[in-house]
């Protein structure tokens, strides 16, 4: 792993974490993984949730690391790492605070899958991405499922084979309101 990685995430130095920001994506993109797998650690920690610099780390990693990614256009060699987090972010509490507070696994769960599901044309990724992707439409987040059903019905124009498994977790957000799934074509193309 990267030096600023090691350094903003091993000691959880916000400094340091902002000095990846100097970096060529280039220069991280093969640390990305490691990194991912170090916040998954972090973000699941018992205090987590109440400490703010942990929080502010991880969240500027994920910046980073997100537009490495982008950047480098390597989402198909970090799609596990970069599932697992945004699956772990699953096991906690999702539903936001106040009127507009989200949880700080939220927001990470929000970055990952803008990063995640804006490939949506590439099938490798969304067959990793799809089975987390329909969890997140029943966690009591509205904002959150809002963009998930967005994102979803996209991913449904290319590939709505991936779909196909989830349609009951579909059709039950549909009649909640999230109403761009009703675009989806959830069922693959009869080939004549």
């Amino acid at each position: 792993m990267h030096q600023l990685f090691r350094l903003g995430l091993g000691q959880k130095d916000l400094s340091r974490a902002g000095d990846l920001f100097s970096l060529d994506d280039s220069e991280i993109e093969d640390s990305l993984t490691e990194a991912l797998e170090q916040i998954k650690i972090i973000s699941s920690s018992s205090d987590y949730q109440t400490n703010n610099n942990d929080q502010a780390v991880v969240e500027i990693c994920i910046t980073r690391i997100t537009t490495a990614i982008r950047e480098t256009e390597s989402i198909e060699k970090h799609a596990k790492a970069l599932v697992g987090l945004w699956d772990s972010c699953l096991e906690h509490n999702l539903r936001p605070f106040g009127k507009d507070e989200d949880t700080p696994q939220a927001k990470t769960a929000s970055d990952i899958m803008s990063c995640i599901l804006q490939n949506y044309n590439r099938p490798p990724v969304m067959a990793l991405a799809i089975p987390i992707a329909v969890k997140f439409l029943h966690r009591g987040n509205k904002e959150l499922c809002r963009n998930m059903s967005n994102y979803l019905s996209l991913a449904a124009i290319t590939k709505a084979d991936l779909l196909a498994d989830h349609t009951e977790v579909i059709v039950k957000s549909i009649l909640q309101g999230f109403l761009p799934l009703e675009q989806c074509d959830l069922w693959p193309s009869q080939q004549w």
